[in-house]
């Protein structure tokens, strides 16, 4: 299926990870232009890599900026960026410190960035926004995975309230256990596994234009199963 994205110019934050690289493989497979910006990124001279800190407001305005500087267009945002499972302590679920700082890394993050690029969508008429969020937002048992992909999910929608009928949708992606096994090999629903590929063809169709009627949803990938997931 042609998803109309040849000549869009897309920013995806946090591109270096299992799902960022799949969905800059995907967009580039498409046609799009896939700018990846994370903290350990060197910038490039073609504009396609950017450095970014996306806990401060004035790098990702930069970020945003940057973009529009080098290509003339924004036409989507992609954050997948979020702490690694490893820095997050299964005994400290509960801790109210731990709990914080994993919010203020996921769904301040993501509402920091979508802020600094709905302005020049909106002037366009045409923009995509997509957070990946994790099935543990639908699952007790975990207050901090919890507390970080709902309040993502509930800030997307959100978002997503405020800009309808610009042109700009909103969405997120809920992931069950996130596995590296190539596509072909992972039966959709089955242990709530999904491999990054699957998961970028999902975020890169909601960029797209023929996704102009989805907005304000969180679409989950995998069975919603109880347990630990990644993201």
């Amino acid at each position: 299926m042609d998803l109309d994205l040849r000549g869009r110019v897309v920013l995806v934050v946090g591109g270096r990870g299992l799902i960022g690289s799949a969905v800059v493989d995907r967009l580039t497979e498409e046609g799009a232009t896939a700018v990846v910006a994370s903290r350990s990124t060197d910038p490039d001279d073609a504009g396609t890599r950017l450095r970014l800190d996306a806990r401060d407001d004035a790098s990702a305005a930069a970020a945003v900026e940057a973009v529009l500087a080098r290509h003339g267009r924004l036409d989507g945002l992609v954050v997948t960026a979020a702490p690694s499972a490893r820095t997050l302590d299964p005994d400290r679920n509960d801790d109210p410190a731990q709990v914080l700082e994993a919010f203020d890394a996921k769904a301040v993050v993501f509402l920091r960035l979508a802020t600094a690029a709905l302005p020049a969508m909106r002037e366009a008429g045409y923009g995509r926004v997509v957070g990946i969020s994790g099935q543990n937002a639908f699952l007790t048992g975990n207050t901090t995975g919890a507390v970080r992909n709902a309040a993502l999910i509930v800030a997307a929608k959100n978002l997503a309230d405020a800009v309808a009928g610009t042109g700009v949708t909103v969405n997120t992606v809920s992931p069950g256990t996130v596995t590296p096994t190539p596509a072909a090999e992972v039966q959709p629903g089955r242990g709530g596994e999904s491999s990054p590929d699957q998961i970028a063809d999902l975020v890169t169709f909601l960029l797209s234009p023929r996704a102009s009627a989805i907005s304000g949803e969180s679409i989950a990938t995998g069975h919603r199963v109880r347990g630990v997931v990644s993201l």
